[in-house]
């Protein structure tokens, strides 16, 4: 695994954010017949949240991103993105790993939202999340 390390997201963040977004989502949202090149960015820019977001940095450089957005049953796992060349190599897994530990050490109920098809659903089924709701586009699940 590459040498990675987080920190807290600020608003200097937000471009390099939905840039990631757009790559990372493209090929789901084009399955989906969804994707738009502008909007995948403005709905990233229009909801970041820099207080609930984290920076994954690989040797100094932006690599991906994470968002635990607290609500009033849960936390809402949003917005992780990884640097597609980085996907697959433990990055992804240690930083949900660490965040899942933080959240069952406060006893908090972690919840997201995944597109239907995504591969990273598996990532997510690994570490415990189960399904409860589904639509066309998206599925709800829980840890």
């Amino acid at each position: 695994m590459a040498d990675w390390k987080i920190r807290p997201a600020s608003m200097a963040d937000v471009e390099a954010v939905a840039e990631l977004r757009a790559v990372v989502l493209r090929a789901d949202l084009e399955r989906l017949g969804r994707y738009d090149e502008q909007r995948v960015r403005q709905r990233l820019r229009d909801g970041f949240a820099p207080a609930y977001t984290w920076v994954v940095e690989v040797g100094g450089t932006f690599a991906g991103c994470v968002a635990l957005r607290p609500a009033a049953d849960a936390h809402w796992l949003e917005h992780f993105y990884l640097a597609p060349h980085l996907q697959g190599s433990g990055i992804g897994t240690a930083v949900l790993r660490g965040l899942l530990e933080h959240c069952d050490r406060d006893g908090t109920l972690v919840r997201l939202n995944v597109l239907q098809g995504s591969p990273a659903r598996r990532l997510y089924e690994r570490h415990g999340f189960t399904l409860e709701t589904e639509d066309p586009l998206s599925c709800s699940d829980s840890e």
